[in-house]
């Protein structure tokens, strides 16, 4: 029974280990906000420059440039229905950015727990033979309460990296997202901008008249 515990810690510890890493390279600021999209962008002020950014989105693919070229291909709707779709668009790219960290999520509240299950079993077997033998060997005592707590040390060590990783990539994602989010409503000021000018001048001439 211990031992089965004790190679679920080592499977939980590879899978957070490996998902740390993935998510680490997954999650890297330039690889969600390419820097040639980010600059093609701030050069993005006219629907005339729109061809040359989707261009750029599509040479570079990443969550920032699959919003933007959904929201180019949106221009002809209306700004508010633009944005309301993009904002749906984004949620689904934050959730696949999101992706995978909800298994070290059950890792942190898993491994301690296991970890004590096996420190508690074995110390139910070490008493258990103790009642048989009696007290007379010391340093078996001291070996079996070594064992049964290395259940508990190695859950600790399972957990506790994978709470740093949740914590950290939770917060990465939350900042990329507000990045993202910030740009794409920079892009589609821009979009829109004239004709929102365009229009103002309209009702001015028509209050006007």
């Amino acid at each position: 029974m211990e031992n089965i515990i004790i190679g679920a810690l080592l499977l939980a510890s590879v899978v957070g280990l490996t998902i740390i890493i993935e998510r680490g390279f997954a999650l890297r600021t330039r690889r969600i906000i390419p820097r040639s999209v980010e600059d093609a962008l701030e050069a993005c002020h006219a629907l005339t420059d729109w061809p040359a950014l989707q261009r750029i989105c599509e040479q570079n693919p990443s969550p920032l440039s699959r919003l933007l070229v959904q929201a180019g291909q949106r221009r002809h709707w209306s700004k508010a229905e633009n944005a309301s779709a993009l904002e749906t668009t984004a949620r689904h790219e934050v959730a696949l950015m999101e992706r995978r960290l909800v298994i070290l999520e059950i890792i942190v509240g898993i491994a301690p727990l296991l970890g004590l299950v096996g420190t508690i079993y074995g110390l139910i077997e070490l008493f258990g033979g103790l009642s048989m033998s009696g007290l007379g060997d010391n340093t078996g005592m001291a070996k079996g309460i070594a064992d049964a707590l290395n259940a508990t040390l190695i859950g600790l060590l399972t957990a506790i990296p994978s709470l740093i990783a949740w914590s950290y990539y939770n917060k990465k994602v939350e900042s990329l997202a507000v990045e993202m989010a910030a740009l794409c409503d920079r892009f589609l000021i821009g979009q829109y901008h004239n004709e929102e000018a365009e229009a103002k001048a309209a009702a001015a001439f028509v209050s006007r008249t």
